[in-house]
C-alpha cells in the first residue's frame, strides 16, 4: 500500500516516528502538514522538505493527495480529528492514547468501518519479538504458570505549559503510558476477563496525576500492575514472574529513533539472557500499521475504566 501522509500537528514526534522512516521508503511520502500555528508549520514544513502546508486541520483531512493522516496533539483532541479524517475516507495513525474513553472509541470504531478506514494507535514498542518470546514461555510453562507481570514506567518531567499538566486536554502520567503497559500485557497474556482499578493523588500541576498506580486482575487470580511516575529518571522495564523464575525486560522504551537491542534477562535456578537484534522502533512500526490487527477497543476500554476509577476514588476520599 503506498501511503501519502499528511500532518495534523509540526511535533518532534511526528519527525521520529513518521518522517524519518518515510524518508527510507519509495512507498511512503509525507506531503502536507498543519499546525495550530500556520507560521509554525511553514517552518516546519520547510525543515522537513514537506511540499505543501494547510492553513488548518479540517483543510488537511480534505486534501485529496493524501490517504492517510498522523495525528500528534493533545490526548483530548485525538477523537475528534480521528472521526473528522476517517469520515473523509482516509486511513488514521494516532499518537498514544487513541482515545480517552470507550464512548469515544466506538464513534471513531463505527465513523472507519462506514468508510472502509482503518485507525490505527501508534505504540512503537508493538509486536517487538520478545513479546512473541514471552508469549511462548507463557504458553509452553516453560517455567510454570504465570503468577503476576510488573511494569514500572517512570518519564522526565514535561515542559512548563505542556498539555501533559493540563487534565482537561488528557494529560498525566497515566494517560501518557498506558498505552504501552496495556499492550504488552495484552500481546502475552491477552486482556479478556480483566478487570481494572487504579489510584492516584491528583496532586500534579492543575490536578493532574503524577503517579499512578494500576491493576488488572483475573478470575484465575493473576494480576498485572503498572507503577508509573514523573521522575528524574527515564524507566520502562516489564517483569514477569513464574512458578520457578522471573522474565525482565529493561528499556522496553527509549525515546530514540536508532535501532536498539533489547534482552530477555531470566532468573531461575540459574542466570539466563536471552538476546534479540536491534530494532527501529519506528521503524518497525510504520511497517506494522497496515499490515497488524489491533484490539485497540479493549485497551481503551480498560484505561479509561481505571482512570475514572482512580477519579472517583478521589472525588469519595
Amino acid at each position: 500500500m503506498r501511503l501519502d501522509i499528511g500532518l495534523i500537528g509540526a511535533t518532534q514526534i511526528a519527525e521520529r516516528a513518521i518522517l524519518v522512516p518515510a524518508s527510507q521508503r519509495d512507498n511512503v511520502t509525507v506531503r502536507a502538514v498543519a499546525a495550530s500555528d500556520v507560521v509554525r508549520a511553514r517552518e516546519f514544513a520547510a525543515k522537513n522538505g514537506i511540499e505543501r502546508v494547510h492553513e488548518d486541520y479540517d483543510a488537511l483531512v480534505r486534501d485529496p493527495d493524501i490517504n492517510v493522516v498522523y495525528v500528534s496533539l493533545h490526548n483530548s483532541a485525538h477523537h475528534l480529528w480521528a472521526v473528522r479524517a476517517a469520515s473523509q475516507g482516509k486511513h488514521v495513525v494516532i499518537e498514544k492514547p487513541l482515545c480517552l474513553t470507550a464512548e469515544e472509541f466506538a464513534e471513531i470504531d463505527r465513523v472507519a468501518t462506514a468508510n472502509g478506514v482503518r485507525v490505527v494507535e501508534a505504540i512503537p514498542t508493538a509486536g517487538h519479538p520478545w513479546q512473541v518470546a514471552v508469549r511462548e514461555i507463557i504458553d509452553t510453562r516453560e517455567f510454570g504458570s504465570l503468577q503476576r507481570i510488573h511494569t514500572r514506567i517512570q518519564f522526565l518531567p514535561p515542559a512548563d505549559g505542556s498539555y501533559r499538566t493540563r487534565p482537561e486536554l488528557g494529560g498525566g502520567i497515566f494517560f501518557d503510558t498506558a498505552s504501552y503497559w496495556l499492550q504488552a500485557v495484552q500481546s502475552t497474556v491477552g486482556l479478556d476477563g480483566a478487570s481494572g482499578e487504579g489510584e492516584s493523588a491528583f496532586d500534579g500541576p492543575n490536578g493532574t496525576d503524577t503517579s499512578f498506580e494500576a491493576r488488572l486482575k483475573w478470575a484465575d487470580g493473576t494480576q498485572a500492575t503498572l507503577d508509573c511516575s514523573i521522575g528524574q529518571k527515564h524507566v520502562a522495564e516489564v517483569e514477569f514472574f513464574f512458578e520457578s523464575a522471573s522474565v525482565r525486560v529493561r528499556n522496553l522504551l527509549r525515546p530514540v529513533a536508532v535501532p536498539l537491542p533489547l534482552n530477555l534477562s531470566i532468573k531461575g535456578e540459574r542466570t539466563e539472557i536471552r538476546s534479540f537484534p536491534p530494532v527501529g522502533y519506528y521503524d518497525a512500526q510504520l511497517d506494522r500499521l497496515f499490515t497488524t490487527e489491533d484490539s485497540a477497543g479493549e485497551r481503551v476500554a480498560l484505561m479509561a475504566g481505571i482512570y475514572a476509577a482512580a477519579r472517583g476514588a478521589l472525588v469519595r476520599r
